[in-house]
């Protein structure tokens, strides 16, 4: 779920007013997952955050 810095559930943090705030979801085995946020265009520090790139990392060493 979408919360402030402090872990505070709250609409003004919702930025594409998800029902229950909700910010991803995955499957009960784990192997699929659906984000909003597209951790994955966050990738370079450059372009304003590198917080993506930890998911690029996990995804690639599971198939190299």
């Amino acid at each position: 779920q979408y919360a402030d810095a402090a872990g505070n559930f709250d609409e003004s943090v919702n930025p594409n007013g998800s029902v229950k705030k909700i910010a991803g979801v995955v499957s009960v085995n784990g192997r699929v997952l659906g984000i909003m946020p597209h951790p994955e265009r966050a990738a370079e520090i450059e372009l304003g955050s590198a917080d993506g790139l930890r998911i690029w990392r996990t995804f690639l060493s599971a198939f190299l």
